[in-house]
């Protein structure tokens, strides 16, 4: 493996920016500097570069962002893929191409050939990508490490200014209306306006007119000043002067005058010729800038949060208001970039009149200035921070965030650039929120030596505030800034002042030191300085600034010597001469340190030693010796302390150095101690030297020293950790001093380690041996980490210097041996460090934790220096300590240690601990990891699966390690966990549901880069051990499923655990790492706009900015999230809905691209199975092969992309291929069953690629049935059940647009599937797209040579499982009026019984359905036929299995009644016996249980018969169980039954069970019904009438608007002649037909004729007579009337399982009239015989005999006109009609009409015998009208007289 130091070269220097390049000390001081140790300690510390250590916090390349492509989750109902593809195409053609080769990754080509025995040579090849990063798909390392207890943070190199903004001022041009002839000075400095303070120096500039213009103009230079944060009382003072003006000259009133606008070509040559030979200058104009004001927003631009509009408004302050008139008008167009120089023009110059100081600027009640007619031209620019750290993150101008690793960047990044906030707003690749105190950005790479965007020349402003902050000095400034302000005359004069340094009094001629700072830019120091002329005034003010370069060690005579001059401004001979007038004088040492102001008297000459008071008091001084001069001092020195302690400590110091002072030190010891009083302030500045010193003490003083050196040490720690502003654990200023500042002396003293560590460890011994040690051991303790992180850099310094000059370049430092004492100590210290951090603990002090985490980084540290295996020891120590499962405080300690020594950049190359081990570390993690899992406390072990997803991100996305034998070795590391899991399930099932996923990605991970060597180790270990590693894969496809958000509403708040600090971050997803979600939370949170608006403008705007305070939400969607936070149980849909939708995107997509690699990953891993179980090399079930059937069932089962159909197929088909035998065993019924009915559901998807795969499916279950049962019987059983259970998941039917339901989508493709599985022309083509071999259909069982597969077997398969979808599909279609049409709803299930017949269960099912829709509807007969079916069912399964008391007779005397008990069930009902169906369920008594159901349901129908054939079949079952009991109910329902036939029987009216109607249906709104005649059967009571309204209720409502026709005839109807837009019925009633009847007789049928004998009532046969007439019209008379009859055939046979049957086959006779006449009439002689003849049961039973005689007699011979046997006679026996009959007729007719008159002769006789007295009228009556009817006859028939 490769490694990563960084080729030996650990440290980098960063070399520190002078800050102002004329900063030279005098050359005085560097001869000094030995005699002064401390100011050599002193230049050291400011001068020497920065050491910066590169390794210490970590270094970590990630690979690139890794690119998810969406995932396509396709439901039965989309086909998202197509869509993509089309818009795809649409967008460019180009990328199309690319597209089409990417699914070809997913699947791998498998078949038995194509799989190389010896696994080495198979390339690992995964099937998708690794889990691991849609898991963590943000995975931040920086931010992961920022969230460890205690983490060291790389702090913000304080850079030399530590302000956040700077601004860089150019002057361009000065123009006025009057001309510019003149050349102009001018100085701009930073102003505070409401504290009038100046904030920085002067930078000073010159604009000349350009005839005067020299070619080094100065108009280049930039100033540049520092700027801590924006705020509206920061401003640009600028103030203006000119040449001195000319007494009686041109005044400058020319520049404001109004009339005349021009100056006079003698105006401008006076000037110019005035201007040349005038030194001094006046004072002329000034103006105020704000930089950051509502008026002018231009140079601002960084406001102070995001949320504060860009500039605070001034309103507040009245007094500005006129000084704020439109100052400046911004030239640039548009908005201001970063880095986009603004051009300002500032016309408000006001003119500068008499005696005006700083003060007066700001005077409410000064007089307005006249304005000057002119306009300065700035250049105003923006700059970034100067963060050394941040230079190279500033490429132009935009922050590009140091590698953020994941994350697609939303869209290029030089969008960013929007000015909304000072820190560039939060963006959104990275969850760190970053500001310029923030994290140290620039990871790897040098830093760039300066910031780019400074010119070499530019003025570096000295920033005032330098000298008052609390920090520490960075470098070297020394000097002495001088301010003269006014001067007090009592005449007036034009007085100017001349300022230079001497280094003393004695000689008044020597030249005084070269140490005043120039105003021209670049120019050397010189010897003095001038002032601007104050022209005729009492009081002369002045504003210059004089700045002056001080001595590094200055005596008492240093002093500054001050010259006042008065100059004449008139030009006589020659140019004007300055006149001395007096002189002032201030020494450094007495005012130096202050900010102060000095009031001096003025002398009149000067005198050598002018300084001693002695002189002093004989001079003369000009105003009687007032002190008439004032002035201000301002001394800025990193060299000269001001606190006089620390002077003490300096001097001290330096007579200790160099062993002037006596030997025992006592004064230094005193200065030592005095150290803790000095000014916090103070300390700070002086903080790197002071510590630098200490050190040096420690290092190499006595025991005494050393200890006073390290407790004043640890005290001044203490305080600046206490008294510094920021809260953090690590002060910045001292991690600065460890991190840069601390160089171990260059190496020119012996390191500091071993006497720190010898200190510090003698003092904790004393406190382990009980000494008292005082209240310093708890400062020590919480300063241990800035001790640790100082002895870790001296080391690490140490082995850099020794190793630095003999290492061949580009090998890496080896480790250090440390010496024997040396680790001894450490190792003691350390030891007693961990007993505080565990007796602290314990009692719960917060302190223990921080040094926890301090001992850790000792340790992480130490791993890069010295050998690993004595850090190891250290690292054994402390596990001792804390060994096993301890309290929660401790274990939270543990793992914190273990978490951040295992953050080592080398952790995976570290060795073990003895030669032979593997990784120490890691297998000390696992062990301990493994057993928090375990601890009580949830919060623990929630932080043990974060730690080992982190470590395992760290290592899959760090480019060192991305060979494949690099993540085989990572893999083997970790592959221990995985088998300690298995030993203890119990933990891994214990565990919340955010662990478990943690857990698995883990497994995951880990697994699918192991190699197969080690897999199948881990499965040869036993049975249940592989089938618990199988059942983690499982748990891995349960807790990854894909669910679109709706599915999971709610969030479990189990991941709440007590022990958590701060509260959870909102939960976005259920499925990605926890970390994601406080990802999103901060994305939300900020809000950002991410670069790049879509075209469609889908980004949110922001509310106005003014609006919002910090604490109000910027918007309607980040209000909602933060109520979402605020309640506990914020729904996790809702969560999402609130977020951006660029972002909702993302998380879908992470959360798709998971389940994808989970679902392949598990794939991948059963295949390799699969195949090792081939060579039955590993142990497991082979019976069952249980572990492979479980995890089949599970991936079919779940919501899965389209990339894992694709590649699920050819495993699918490999391990039907080797385990085929064991899968289609029925042991695997189960196993079998759910696959057959994921392959049907999947037969249904619109989209093709997987349709067409789960065809190929089903088409492998046929090829393994025909290879290990040579047929598919089995196999169709178990389809037609899952396909039954298909349909009640599927949606088979969809609404239309008018209501109606049609076949759905899903219905369709189904039915197009299953004809494809039969289709034997496209198989090829299905093979090849799906990547199977094509030979995978063909069947060769084991010990045969032939293929079993048969085409035709397959289609009769098909076309059985279409049958079961026609049906269900009808049935589904009729939902909507299943309630109204009663019939058709029978007829559904009716269908649905047939169709699903080869599963015994299904079919009962349906019939039982069937028999309770007929119950509903009162159809008793149609009920109990249902109870009869089923009972048949189980009948005929107990017949042949032979365990019945059943025999085939019983069969078919069950078929008598119910011919649908058909014989093909029977091979079936064993076939299909598959988990929860088949014969378990076919007993004798649910068959009993059925018969009675059928009984009861006959008797309710009143068909006793039926009843009576049932019971038969009962009773064997009792006898053969000896129930006397039920054998004695069941003979009194026999005697019951028999009664009720005889009843029946003997009823003078005779019985009908039922009525009968035809009915056709015309119409193609009827549908399948159209052109078909059905007859009904329906209960007695329904009459013609009530059938039609029923019929037309039905179908009127189901018409949609077309007319129904009722044909009012029987007729036999002529479809093609009716209308096509009206429906038509044709009811008529018919008659059933007995089996023996003579269907040709012309008789008209009687019904009771035919109730002779106890016949079945089973009827196939229907007749009806219609009448009509050949000559044309509607009605004849008898003579023309023809009847046709016609009998009708139905498809099976009344009662049946349903109410209607469909007429198959229709026949016609016809019968003449005459032939009806006869007919008529004997039909009613045969109906009075039938009465007289009829034997009754007894004499007392005469009754309704006697009724029903007298109804036939009434009829018969009462005389009506043209009624009855009389109409008969005039028709054919009178006149014409007679000769047409035959004389066959003719006798014919005669013959019946005189048998009709004897039999009612005899009937009349027998009616005399019945009656009694209350009849007698009656037969009166009925005997007149016999006689009056045998004379009317005898007219056409003379012999009927004889003949009665």
């Amino acid at each position: 493996m490769e490694s990563s130091a960084s080729n030996g070269h650990r440290f980098r220097r960063i070399p520190r920016q002078s800050y102002a390049a004329s900063l030279k000390l005098d050359p005085l001081l560097d001869e000094n500097l030995e005699q002064w140790p401390h100011l050599n300690e002193l230049v050291q510390c400011y001068r020497t570069d920065w050491v910066k250590d590169d390794n210490k916090y970590g270094h970590y390349e990630s690979i690139g962002p890794i690119q998810f492509h969406n995932q396509i989750f396709e439901g039965p109902d989309t086909d998202i893929e197509t869509e993509m593809h089309l818009a795809n195409a649409r967008q460019s053609k180009t990328e199309d191409s690319a597209d089409e080769e990417l699914p070809s990754t997913s699947g791998i080509q498998l078949s038995g050939s194509s799989i190389p025995e010896s696994s080495n040579l198979r390339l690992l090849k995964h099937f998708g990508e690794s889990p691991l990063p849609a898991y963590e798909p943000v995975f931040d390392w920086e931010n992961e490490r920022s969230m460890i207890f205690g983490q060291r943070n790389p702090e913000t190199h304080l850079p030399q200014y530590a302000s956040g903004l700077k601004i860089a001022v150019k002057v361009l041009s000065l123009s006025f209306q009057a001309g510019l002839v003149e050349p102009f000075y001018g100085t701009i400095s930073l102003y505070n306006r409401e504290r009038r303070e100046k904030l920085s120096e002067d930078f000073s500039f010159q604009l000349s007119p350009p005839e005067m213009q020299d070619a080094s103009s100065s108009s280049e230079q930039r100033g540049i000043f520092h700027l801590d944060a924006p705020s509206a009382s920061v401003c640009l003072l600028i103030q203006l002067e000119k040449p001195a003006t000319e007494e009686n000259g041109v005044t400058p009133s020319v520049y404001s005058r109004k009339e005349p606008v021009h100056l006079t070509e003698r105006e401008k040559q006076k000037l110019q010729v005035w201007s040349r030979i005038m030194p001094y200058r006046e004072s002329f104009a000034w103006a105020i800038i704000p930089l950051f004001d509502s008026n002018i927003t231009a140079p601002s631009g960084g406001s102070a949060s995001p949320g504060s509009p860009l500039t605070p408004s001034m309103s507040g302050s009245g007094s500005q208001d006129h000084v704020m008139e439109p100052i400046a008008k911004i030239t640039s167009e548009g908005k201001l970039n970063y880095s986009s120089a603004v051009v300002v023009e500032v016309s408000n110059l006001n003119k500068v009149k008499e005696g005006y100081t700083e003060d007066s600027l700001q005077d409410p009640k000064r007089k307005v200035h006249k304005p000057v007619k002119g306009v300065l031209r700035l250049e105003i620019e923006k700059l970034q921070a100067s963060s050394v750290d941040w230079e190279n993150t500033l490429e132009s101008g935009h922050t590009i965030y140091g590698s953020v690793e994941h994350v697609d960047r939303l869209s290029d990044p030089s969008i960013t650039r929007c000015p909304s906030n000072g820190s560039y707003g939060p963006h959104y690749a990275s969850s760190k929120s970053i500001s310029f105190q923030g994290k140290e950005m620039a990871r790897n790479g040098s830093i760039a030596q300066s910031n780019l965007e400074f010119a070499a020349d530019d003025f570096q402003a000295f920033d005032f505030r330098t000298t008052t902050r609390n920090e520490p000095f960075l470098q070297l400034f020394h000097c002495l800034y001088v301010y003269p302000l006014n001067v007090s005359m009592s005449r007036k004069r034009n007085l100017f002042i001349r300022v230079e340094l001497r280094k003393d009094d004695v000689d008044i001629r020597k030249p005084p030191l070269e140490a005043t700072h120039p105003r021209e830019p670049a120019a050397s120091l010189q010897k003095w300085a001038h002032t601007q002329v104050a022209i005729a005034a009492r009081v002369a003010c002045y504003h210059d600034e004089i700045k002056v370069s001080l001595p590094a060690i200055w005596t008492p005579l240093h002093h500054l010597l001050f010259t006042f001059f008065h100059v004449d401004l008139q030009t006589k001979l020659e140019a004007p001469k300055p006149v001395v007038i007096g002189y002032a004088s201030v020494p450094l040492s007495t005012h130096a340190q202050f900010r102060s102001e000095v009031s001096l008297p003025i002398m009149r000459e000067l005198v050598p030693h002018y300084l001693q008071d002695t002189v002093k008091e004989r001079l003369d001084y000009l105003e009687d010796g007032k002190n008439v001069f004032r002035l201000r001092l301002r001394l800025c020195s990193s060299l000269y302390p001001i606190s006089e302690r620390i002077r003490d400590f300096f001097l001290e110091y330096d007579r200790h150095t160099l062993r002037t002072s006596p030997p025992w030190g006592s004064e230094l010891l005193e200065a030592i101690n005095s150290l803790k009083n000095v000014d916090s302030t103070a300390l700070l500045q002086f903080l790197h030297p002071i510590l630098n010193m200490l050190l040096h003490l420690i290092g190499n003083g006595g025991e005494t020293l050393q200890v006073a050196a390290f407790r004043a040490m640890v005290n001044i720690l203490t305080r600046v950790q206490q008294e510094s502003v920021d809260e953090a654990e690590r002060n910045v200023y001292l991690v600065n001093y460890v991190d840069f500042a601390f160089d171990d002396f260059g190496g020119r003293q012996p390191p500091v380690y071993p006497g720190l560590s010898t200190v510090w460890g003698s003092l904790a011994r004393s406190k382990a041996k009980g000494y008292r040690v005082g209240p310093v051991y708890d400062d020590v303790l919480a300063m241990a980490w800035f001790f640790l992180e100082l002895i870790v850099k001296s080391m690490a310094l140490e082995q850099t210097r020794l190793y630095y000059h003999n290492l061949p370049s580009g090998e890496d430092v080896p480790p250090m041996q440390l010496k024997e004492g040396v680790f001894r100590c450490i190792m003691q210290l350390y030891d007693c460090l961990i007993t505080e951090v565990h007796e602290r603990c314990k009692k719960g002090l917060g302190l223990a934790k921080y040094l926890n985490s301090s001992l850790a980084f000792f340790c992480y540290d130490l791993l890069s220096i010295i050998e690993p295996r004595q850090v190891f020891e250290l690292v054994s120590l402390y596990l001792d300590k804390f060994s096993g499962v301890c309290q929660a405080v401790l274990h939270d300690c543990k793992l914190t240690f273990l978490q951040i020594i295992c953050d080592h950049d080398l952790f995976v190359e570290m060795p073990g601990r003895d030669p032979s081990d593997r990784n120490y570390l890691s297998s000390v993690l696992i062990q301990e990891i493994f057993l928090t899992w375990d601890h009580d406390d949830l919060s623990m072990r929630a932080k043990a699966a974060r730690i080992l997803v982190v470590l395992l991100c760290k290592h899959e996305f760090d480019v060192r390690y991305q060979k494949t034998e690099d993540k085989l070795y990572i893999a083997q590391l970790y592959f221990p966990l995985v088998g300690q899991i298995l030993d203890e399930m119990p933990v891994f099932y214990n565990l919340s549901a955010i662990e478990k996923r943690e857990v698995l990605i883990i497994i995951l991970e880990i697994i699918r880069n192991l190699d197969d060597a080690s897999l199948v180790k881990a499965w040869q270990q036993s049975i249940a051990r592989t089938r618990l590693f199988f059942k983690l894969l499982e748990e891995g496809l349960v807790h990854f499923e894909h669910r679109r958000p709706a599915d999971s509403m709610l969030i479990s708040n189990s991941s709440r655990s007590p022990g958590q600090e701060k509260p959870a971050s909102p939960k976005y997803s259920e499925r990605l790492s926890p970390a994601i979600n406080h990802y999103l939370s901060e994305a939300a949170r900020h809000e950002v706009r991410p670069q790049g608006t879509p075209e469609n403008g889908y980004l949110w705007q922001r509310v106005n900015s003014q609006l919002s305070s910090p604490s109000q939400p910027y918007s309607l969607r980040e209000a909602l999230a933060q109520a979402q936070s605020s309640r506990i149980g914020a729904s996790t849909q809702a969560l999402r809905e609130s977020l951006h939708p660029i972002l909702r995107q993302k998380l879908e997509l992470w959360e798709e691209n998971l389940s994808a690699a989970v679902s392949l990953q598990v794939l991948e891993i059963a295949e390799k199975f699969s195949r090792t179980a081939a060579s039955h090399s590993i142990a497991t079930d082979y019976a069952k092969l249980d572990c492979l059937t479980s995890i089949f069932m599970n991936v079919f089962s779940r919501n899965q992309p389209l990339e894992f159909w694709k590649a699920l197929f050819p495993v699918f088909n490999s391990v039907f291929e080797l385990h085929g035998a064991t899968l289609m065993a029925r042991e695997n019924d189960r196993f079998l069953k759910q696959v057959a009915f994921h392959l049907l559901r999947l037969a249904v998807f619109r989209n093709d690629n997987i349709r067409k795969r789960a065809v190929i499916g089903l088409q492998i279950l046929v090829r393994s049935s025909f290879s290990y049962f040579t047929q598919t019987a089995r196999l169709r059983v178990m389809l037609t059940i899952t396909l039954s259970e298909l349909m009640s998941e599927v949606q088979v039917t969809q609404m239309k647009s008018d209501g109606t339901l049609e076949e759905s989508g899903e219905a369709r493709r189904l039915r197009i599937s299953l004809t494809e599985m039969a289709d034997e022309s496209k198989s090829p083509n299905l093979l090849n797209d799906c990547g199977l071999p094509d030979n995978s259909l063909v069947s060769v069982p084991q010990n045969s040579s032939e293929n079993h597969w048969s085409w035709t077997e397959v289609k009769y398969l098909a076309d059985s499982l279409l049958l079961a979808l026609d049906a269900s599909l009808e049935h589904a279609l009729l939902a909507s009026v299943m309630t109204v049409d009663r019939y058709a709803a029978a007829e559904g299930f009716y269908k649905l019984a047939l169709a699903f017949a080869p599963v015994p269960d299904l079919h009962i099912m349906w019939l039982l359905h069937l028999c309770d829709a007929h119950q509903e509807m009162q159809s008793w007969a149609e009920a109990a036929q249902c109870a009869v079916a089923v009972a048949g069912v189980v009948m005929q399964a107990l017949v042949s299995r032979n365990d019945g008391v059943w025999s085939n007779e019983h069969v078919n005397a069950l078929r008598k009644i119910c011919p649908m008990v058909s014989s093909e069930i029977t091979s079936e009902a064993s076939a299909a016996e598959v988990e929860g169906y088949g014969a378990s369920k076919l007993t004798v008594d649910s068959a009993v249980k059925y018969l009675q159901l059928a009984n009861k349901l006959f008797s309710q129908a009143e068909l006793y018969h039926f009843c009576a054939s049932i019971l038969e079949l009962v009773i064997p079952v009792y006898k053969s169980r000896r129930s006397y009991g039920q054998l004695a109910k069941c003979h009194t329902m026999l005697t019951n039954i028999y009664e009720s036939i005889l009843e029946q029987e003997s009823s003078p009216i005779p019985f009908t069970d039922a009525t009968y109607y035809r009915v056709g249906f015309y119409g193609e709104k009827f549908g399948r019904l159209d052109r078909k005649e059905y007859v009904y059967r329906e209960p007695r009571d329904v009459r013609l009438g009530d059938i039609m309204e029923k019929l037309s209720h039905i179908y009127e409502s189901r018409m949609g608007g077309t007319t129904l026709h009722v044909i009012p005839d029987s007729r036999q109807v002529k479809a093609d002649e009716l209308e096509p837009s009206v429906c038509y019925l044709q009811i008529t009633a018919v008659d059933p037909v007995m089996e023996d009847e003579d269907l040709g007789s012309r008789r008209e049928r009687i019904f009771s004729l035919s109730t002779g004998s106890i016949r079945a009532r089973v009827f196939d046969r229907f007749l009806f007579d219609t009448p009509f007439t050949k000559n044309g019209k509607t009605q004849g008379g008898l003579e023309d009337q023809w009847k046709r009859r016609t009998v009708l055939q139905t498809e099976g046979s009344f009662p049946a399982l349903v109410n209607r049957l469909v007429v198959t086959k229709s026949e016609s006779l016809e019968f003449s009239p005459v032939e009806n006449a006869i007919g008529m009439i004997e039909t009613r002689t045969a109906a009075l015989r039938n009465e007289l003849e009829e034997p009754r049961s007894s004499e007392g039973d005469q009754l309704p005999r006697l009724q029903s005689l007298q109804r036939i007699l009434q009829g018969s011979v009462a005389v009506q006109v043209n009624s009855g046997v009389l109409s008969v006679c005039t028709a054919f026996l009178s006149g014409e009609p007679a000769t047409r009959l035959r004389s066959q007729e003719l006798q014919q007719l005669i013959a019946a009409l005189l048998e009709f008159m004897a039999v009612c002769k005899r009937a009349i006789r027998v009616h005399f015998r019945l009656i009694g007295e209350e009849d007698q009228d009656f037969h009166t009556q009925l005997v007149n009208g016999f006689q009056s009817l045998t004379a009317e006859l005898s007219h056409y028939i003379p012999a009927i007289l004889s003949e009665l």
